[in-house]
């Protein structure tokens, strides 16, 4: 019997106009992150009205958690990555970003949700993105700073494995930018 990883006939859907979800009536899916510039959430609200206020689903995915199950609306039951241990700071967090989200779209008409995810943060918001037939992913970019380069060959951009992994177009808001010329960070 083949083994499915290596299995010559075996090819991933590819993206095609076919798989290009509607963008009327399904949320815009958007990555936060606790401290991460307001200017993700704002370029997300934009986008939401520009495209005919669809809705957002705001998502914070949390690598200190494991998912244990997934729902079809795109909400997810995770655990602790230590059994043993009984960690219920995450529904701070939660209420904290939640808290935060709604100050920066109060006094808009845009319509929001927001999902505490767990696991890794591309295959998450990956399935919050299929479970909701969203027609793209909004997401920041990291901030520079000096150890960039080394950062980045260790580590993956969550943007760059989005574009890798599933069909969907990924929009990335720059939240700092470095000068060409001097290297400084703005």
């Amino acid at each position: 019997m083949p083994d499915r990883h290596f299995a010559a006939d075996r090819v991933p859907p590819q993206p095609s106009i076919d798989r290009i979800p509607q963008v009327t009536g399904h949320p815009l899916v958007v990555a936060v992150e606790p401290r991460q510039p307001d200017l993700v959430a704002h370029t997300a609200v934009q986008w939401a009205q520009a495209l005919g206020n669809v809705p957002l689903a705001f998502a914070y995915v949390d690598p200190t958690r494991v998912v244990e199950a997934e729902a079809a609306d795109g909400t997810v039951r995770h655990a602790p990555l230590d059994p043993d241990s009984v960690d219920d700071s995450w529904r701070e967090l939660q209420e904290s970003m939640t808290e935060h989200i709604s100050q920066i779209v109060n006094g808009t008409s845009t319509q929001w949700r927001f999902y505490y995810l767990a696991g890794r943060p591309d295959r998450a918001l990956t399935h919050l993105a299929r479970a909701l037939d969203a027609p793209a992913i909004i997401v920041g970019s990291r901030r520079p700073s000096p150890f960039d380069r080394g950062r980045d060959f260790f580590s993956k951009s969550v943007a760059l494995e989005l574009t890798r992994h599933q069909h969907r177009p990924v929009l990335i808001v720059p939240t700092g930018v470095v000068d060409w010329k001097t290297g400084v960070q703005w």
